[in-house]
């Protein structure tokens, strides 16, 4: 199911969720893929930004858009360490991303499984999402930080 470019730029998603972590932020990473090409790149950071919008995804359609000068970003994949939220998935049928690719599913705020509502919404453009793409170690990279956190 997976290919090998899917494996890559997953791995660079936790590349930038490790840079999210040493500034002692939730370690979630993004990347935004477009033709073959990051294109834009973010990590969790709304404590150090004192901004509740910082999530990675964000971070990495704000890369992207600035980089290409068009926040429409057709034709892209993100990959991402950990399922969007609710106002993520806003962001990136806006920016009119085709394929959103996640690591860890997030049972308390992942938009996934508000998947059947948003279908019956008629928004202006769908996103075609895959989760568990190396679910493992992105789950685990969460896990581990808040059991430092707690520990």
């Amino acid at each position: 199911m997976w290919t090998g470019d899917d494996l890559y730029f997953m791995r660079m998603a936790l590349e930038a969720a490790e840079e999210a972590e040493r500034a002692d932020e939730v370690p979630i990473g993004a990347v935004l893929v477009q033709a073959g090409q990051i294109i834009g790149r973010g990590c969790n950071c709304p404590i150090t930004q004192s901004d509740p919008t910082a999530h990675a995804e964000i971070m990495a359609l704000r890369s992207a858009a600035e980089w290409l000068r068009n926040y429409r970003l057709t034709g892209s994949t993100l990959y991402v360490t950990l399922e969007p939220c609710l106002m993520c998935f806003g962001a990136l049928i806006h920016a009119r991303v085709e394929r959103v690719v996640f690591g860890a599913s997030d049972p308390k705020v992942g938009v996934s499984r508000l998947q059947d509502t948003l279908a019956q919404a008629r928004l202006n453009h769908q996103i075609r999402m895959e989760g568990g793409l190396l679910e493992e170690e992105c789950r685990a990279q969460l896990q581990a930080f808040f059991k430092r956190r707690r520990g």
